[in-house]
């Protein structure tokens, strides 16, 4: 558990003021100690010898009266002076009023030289044989631990002897006996007042050290919520300490660093934002990886190739994005978490029922021979392809309309002759049946022939734009009321899906009309009747999305890559020229149409064009990123076909 600058400053000032308290405690306590040892040692001298005093007195009184032993034998003699001792009224009064009145005096005994006891203040040991106990000079000369140990461990009695004679020999001693019991009582008054003032030195010193640490750490207190809001993005323009001491230089100084760091971060979120849209519009799947192989750009079009989301996989191990059993883990040559440079490598990637075709290369990014980063490029082989599918009907179109003007201008003018001579002949010519068939059938095929004529050269002169901001919903409304009557006639279920708001779009109201009335009324030919037709209207990015599908058979396989081919159809009676108008149209809005389509199930035509301009994406599309720019995107199937 973590504790916070303010708490550890109160726990250590609690115990440094613990340790000076428990200091001077333990020196009161061994003071206390030694001197209620001393005084009890001093009064058990004073005692006995009070006690040896009252003795004499006793024996001498005996004496004066006349009384003395039976005989000088050591018996007689021991129980004369016992029994002189025990009937002394002097000498009881002084015991019990020694034992009675001393608050450590335990017991006070009178034995022989052999140890038994004569006179005692516990009269159950008279005549039996004294305890042996230590003496009361290890209690009080001994050290402070071991004399507290003694008086708070088990009860035990301590004596002082004082030997006394009687004659010319030693005759007896007497025994002062202190309870380490009575000791520790007179000790613990004065424990328990020592106690109770470091207990409270102890409370006081940490509310001190609660209020100090509060009124000194208040102000790192601030500079921490400062460097908070600067982690969070929010910098202080004013220092949040206004002091001149050193809080208040460290608050300046980091108030400087914050504004610095937004400087950095606007132009590191310019930075990246351009970097993202450059990324945006690339095909091409981009991953960096750092010198520990985490990966530290991610391209969006990563998606496509290794199917998880560019926030997951940004950040992430190249083992984790690149685990055991992945296609592409051999190719790369990962090692633990590095890879190797690997030249240009064709691959195919499964994914479900559509394989992807993709070309794999890697580079190490090194700096003064130190390994920095892996770069690794995912190329969509089957992109580059329809890339090159759509420049050759581009140029097949240019090609054909280059051909196309000069052999409509060079046939224009025969036929206008034809026709004039034509006129001529028919005023001159019999009025019998068969010639004049003869001549209506020339007339009619010189109509046809310059009908086509006609339509070389509108499909090849240029076309005049003129772009305006424009409401798409409504446009495709009006192009859906000049559909309708088809759709119906045909005998299918019309959908659209429009969205309350749609922002303006730069384009050629009657270009783009022509353009998606022709997907209409190929869709409804195409489709048998009880199928249905569907238009969507949508926002990707900075592009609007028209979707036109149908239920019907759908596109053969090879007829795929020459719908967009003028003259080229499958419809009987079809002139070949609308979807290849579509695409012109479309090209010249620098937009893009493709389609998906399959046999027996339908068809999906997308035509994609720009907005009017760059605006904030609304909360339907704002999940997508909008670039300012953004190249063709052609992660979907492209459309070089016409049905």
């Amino acid at each position: 558990m973590r504790l916070s600058l303010k708490t550890k400053f109160t726990l250590a000032t609690s115990l440094l003021v613990l340790a000076v308290v428990a200091v001077v405690s333990a020196l009161y306590l061994g003071r206390l100690t030694s001197q209620v040892l001393h005084q009890a040692d001093d009064r058990a001298r004073f005692v006995a010898q009070q006690v040896f005093l009252a003795c004499q007195n006793a024996l001498a009184d005996a004496s004066e009266t006349g009384r003395a032993p039976r005989s000088l034998k050591p018996e007689d003699i021991r129980e004369y002076v016992r029994t002189t001792l025990d009937n002394s009224s002097p000498l009881n009064s002084l015991i019990e009023s020694a034992v009675g009145y001393s608050p450590t005096i335990y017991e006070i005994t009178i034995s022989g030289d052999d140890g038994a006891v004569l006179v005692s203040s516990d009269a159950s040991k008279r005549g039996q044989m004294a305890p042996a106990r230590p003496s009361v000079d290890l209690l009080v000369h001994g050290g402070f631990i071991n004399q507290l140990r003694t008086l708070y461990g088990p009860p035990q009695t301590y004596e002082y002897s004082l030997p006394f004679s009687l004659g010319s020999g030693p005759f007896g001693n007497i025994r002062i006996g202190l309870s380490s019991t009575l000791l520790r009582d007179e000790i613990s008054p004065g424990l328990r007042s020592a106690v109770y003032w470091a207990l409270g030195s102890v409370l006081l010193s940490t509310l001190l050290a609660l209020l100090v640490s509060r009124i000194t750490l208040a102000p790192l207190e601030r500079i921490s919520k400062q460097l908070d809001r600067i982690s969070a993005g929010e910098f202080d323009f004013e220092p949040a300490v206004a002091r001149g001491d050193e809080l208040g230089v460290v608050s300046t100084k980091i108030t400087g660093i914050g504004k610095q760091l937004h400087d950095v971060r606007e132009i590191f979120s310019t930075l990246r934002e351009n970097l993202d849209q450059v990324m945006q519009g690339l095909g091409d799947g981009l991953l960096l990886f750092n010198a520990e192989g985490r990966a530290v750009l991610v391209s969006p079009s990563v998606e496509k190739f290794l199917g998880g989301r560019v926030e997951d996989l940004r950040g992430r191990f190249v083992s984790e994005i690149f685990p055991a059993r992945h296609a592409l883990r051999g190719i790369l040559r990962v090692e633990g978490e590095q890879i190797e440079s690997v030249e240009s490598t064709e691959v195919t990637l499964e994914r479900g029922s559509h394989p992807l075709r993709i070309r794999v290369s890697a580079q190490v990014i090194r700096e003064h021979g130190k390994r920095m980063g892996t770069l690794v490029t995912l190329h969509d082989i089957e992109t580059l392809e329809r890339i090159g599918n759509q420049l050759q009907v581009s140029e097949r179109l240019a090609a054909l309309g280059r051909v196309t003007a000069g052999v409509a201008h060079e046939v224009k003018n025969p036929l206008n002759s034809m026709r004039l001579w034509l006129e001529v002949l028919k005023a001159n010519m019999p009025i019998d049946p068969e010639p004049q068939q003869a001549v209506k059938m020339l007339d009619s095929e010189i109509d046809r022939l310059d009908r086509a004529v006609k339509t070389f050269l509108n499909f090849t002169k240029p076309v005049e734009i003129n772009l305006e901001e424009t409401d798409l919903r409504a446009l495709i409304e009006e192009v859906l009321d000049a559909a309708r009557p088809s759709i119906a006639k045909a005998g299918l279920e019309l959908s659209v899906d429009l969205p309350g708001n749609f922002p303006p779009v730069l384009l050629d109201r009657q270009l783009i009309h022509q353009c998606v009335l022709n997907l209409l009324l190929n869709a409804s030919s195409f489709t048998p009747p009880g199928g249905r037709v569907t238009i969507n209207l949508q926002r990707q990015g900075d592009y609007a999305v028209i979707s036109v599908s149908d239920t019907g058979k759908g596109i053969s396989p090879e007829d795929r890559g020459k719908i967009f081919q003028l003259f080229f159809t499958t419809r009987p009676g079809g002139t070949g020229i609308g979807l290849a108008n579509t695409f012109r149209f479309v090209q010249l809005h620098n937009g893009r149409i493709e389609f998906e389509s399959e046999t027996g199930i339908g068809t999906t035509f997308r035509v994609e064009l720009p907005l009017a301009r760059t605006e904030a994406a609304s909360p339907a599309s704002s999940a997508q990123p909008l670039p300012l720019a953004k190249v063709r995107d052609f992660s979907q199937p492209f459309a070089t076909e016409k049905r």
